[in-house]
C-alpha cells in the first residue's frame, strides 16, 4: 500500500510539472512589486520634516495657541501629525485623556502604516520553499526520464535532452523563488524600519504635547491650592472664633 501511495504521489507530481509553480511565482512577484510601489508612494506622501514640525508645535504650545497648534497638525498628512491631533482634541480634558487619545491614535496609525506588509513578509519567507517545490518536481521528472531511458536498450540523444531539460526546469524554479523572495524581504525590512522611525517621531511629538498639558496642570494646581488652603484656614478661624464667643457667653 505504501508503494501505491508513493507511486500515486509521483504520478501527481509528474502530471503537475514545475510550470504551474513558475506561473504562481511570477504572479506572486507581480503582486509583491505592486505592493512595494504602493507602499513606497504612501510613505513618500506621509513623510514630514519632524524636526521642523516639533519646533513649530512647541512654539505654538508655549504661546498657548492651541488653535494654531491644531491647524498646524491638521495641515500635515503625516502619521505623526494625526497622532498629535488626536491628543490636542482631548487636551482640555487633561493630560491623561490626551495621552490615552494619542496612544489609541498611534495604534490606528501603525495599522495604517503596516497595511499589506504581511503579504510581503509571507512571500519573502515562503517563496524559496515554493521554488524548492518546483525544483523537487523537476528532479522527479528527470529521474523518471532516466528510469525510462535505462529500461530501454540505450540512452539516446532524445532521452538525454529530456533529462537535461527537466533538470534545467528544476533549477529555474529555484532561481525564480529566490528572485521573488529577496526583493520582498528587502522591501519588508525597509518599510518596517520606516514604521519604527515614524513611531519614534510620534513619541517625540507626544512628549511635547504632554509636557505642555502637565505644565499647565501644575500651574493651575499651584494657583488653586493656596486659594483653597486660604479658604479652609479662613473657615477654621471663623469656626474657632464662633466657638470662643459661645464659650464666653455666660449661661
Amino acid at each position: 500500500m505504501n508503494s501505491n501511495i508513493v507511486e500515486r504521489s509521483k504520478q501527481i507530481l509528474l502530471e503537475l510539472g514545475a510550470t504551474p509553480i513558475m506561473y504562481l511565482m511570477i504572479a506572486l512577484s507581480v503582486v509583491s512589486v505592486a505592493i512595494m510601489i504602493e507602499r513606497a508612494w504612501f510613505f513618500t506622501m506621509v513623510s514630514e520634516n519632524i524636526a521642523k514640525l516639533a519646533e513649530a508645535l512647541g512654539q505654538r504650545l508655549n504661546a498657548h495657541d492651541l488653535k494654531g497648534a491644531s491647524d498646524l497638525v491638521a495641515a500635515s498628512k503625516s502619521a505623526e501629525a494625526a497622532i498629535v491631533a488626536a491628543g490636542l482634541k482631548q487636551l482640555n480634558r487633561g493630560a491623561e485623556a490626551a495621552e490615552e487619545a494619542m496612544a489609541s491614535a498611534t495604534a490606528l496609525q501603525r495599522m495604517r502604516l503596516e497595511r499589506r506588509l504581511a503579504f510581503l513578509g509571507t512571500v519573502g519567507n515562503n517563496a524559496p520553499f515554493v521554488g524548492l517545490l518546483g525544483t523537487v518536481i523537476g528532479i522527479v521528472q528527470a529521474f523518471d526520464k532516466l528510469q525510462g531511458a535505462g529500461s530501454s536498450s540505450g540512452m539516446g540523444a532524445g532521452p538525454a535532452a529530456d533529462v537535461m531539460g527537466s533538470i534545467a526546469e528544476a533549477l529555474v524554479a529555484t532561481a525564480i523563488g529566490l528572485v521573488v523572495a529577496i526583493p520582498a524581504v528587502a522591501a519588508f525590512n525597509y518599510f518596517q524600519r520606516r514604521i519604527r522611525a515614524t513611531v519614534a517621531n510620534s513619541d517625540a511629538l507626544i512628549h511635547i504635547v504632554l509636557a505642555y498639558a502637565k505644565g499647565e496642570a501644575a500651574l493651575s494646581g499651584g494657583h488653586s491650592a493656596p486659594a483653597t488652603s486660604r479658604r479652609g484656614s479662613a473657615a477654621r478661624e471663623s469656626e474657632s472664633f464662633s466657638m470662643q464667643r459661645a464659650s464666653s457667653i455666660p449661661s
